[in-house]
């Protein structure tokens, strides 16, 4: 199976919006049952650290900002130590997470933001986040969700491949996916579904093979821009030779 862009974003499903929004509910229920206790796979400890390991996830894995993220907050634990540090030495920081130029730019400016216009807090607020310089709504629900409890819909590329394979939006702009699922997905869900679509975007629902077999919603899931491959033709058993009869047996040896 392969997963086609251009199919996924010009196909679309004949489904009134009652089907939609009662298939929508089962995909929750489905997703609540096989992903119970999934969390966002980056470590913090406050909303400090989950708002900088935001920042230093984008395109690079949780697990490499996880193990680079101890270490930079040993050495800058508060956005005023952060914001004064030294860039180069925060650069070696976070080198591993790639961009590490940029990165150091984006969460230095982002940690001034804190200290000058928020004394030192993270705003909890998505209007206020947003005014911080290197954060978007993504990284913006990823904290408001995680770290303060405020119900949010964080779209990266896994909420993105995932909901247009599920059929619930058929957008690429990830502010009008999201607006596609606050309208399907309960508010008090938004950051779970979040959570559970990305961990099931990573375990199953990958890009290029996905586990349809697998699949706790595939009842549910019209696989746009899935390439089913079909099924094998099971072979042909070779026939075994026909047995001769004895006069056809006592012919063939004289």
């Amino acid at each position: 199976m392969q997963y086609k862009a251009s199919v996924a974003y010009s196909r679309r499903v004949a489904e009134s919006k009652p089907a939609r929004a009662a298939r929508a509910k089962r995909i929750v229920r489905a997703l609540d049952r096989a992903y119970p206790d999934v969390r966002t796979a980056l470590a913090f400890t406050n909303p400090f650290e989950l708002l900088v390991a935001t920042i230093l996830s984008a395109q690079s894995t949780d697990a490499t900002v996880n193990r680079v993220t101890p270490e930079l907050f040993r050495a800058y634990p508060t956005p005023e130590k952060l914001a004064a540090a030294e860039p180069a030495d925060v650069e070696r920081l976070v080198h591993a997470t790639g961009f590490f130029r940029q990165k150091t730019k984006s969460i230095q400016a982002t940690a001034r933001d804190l200290a000058e216009r928020f004394g030192g807090r993270v705003p909890a607020t998505l209007d206020e986040l947003v005014t911080l310089r290197g954060v978007a709504r993504k990284t913006a629900n990823v904290v408001l969700g995680n770290a303060f409890g405020v119900p949010g819909i964080a779209v990266d590329t896994h909420m993105i491949r995932v909901n247009q394979r599920l059929a619930l939006t058929a957008h690429e702009d990830p502010v009008r996916i999201e607006a596609d699922l606050m309208e399907l997905v309960p508010r008090d869900h938004w950051t779970r579904y979040t959570n559970q679509v990305i961990h099931h975007g990573r375990v199953c629902c990958v890009a290029r093979r996905p586990l349809c077999a697998e699949c706790p919603v595939e009842a549910d899931c019209p696989k746009l821009g899935v390439d089913v491959a079909p099924a094998p033709r099971a072979k042909r058993s070779a026939k075994a030779p026909a047995k001769r009869s004895p006069a056809r047996a006592r012919r063939a040896r004289t």
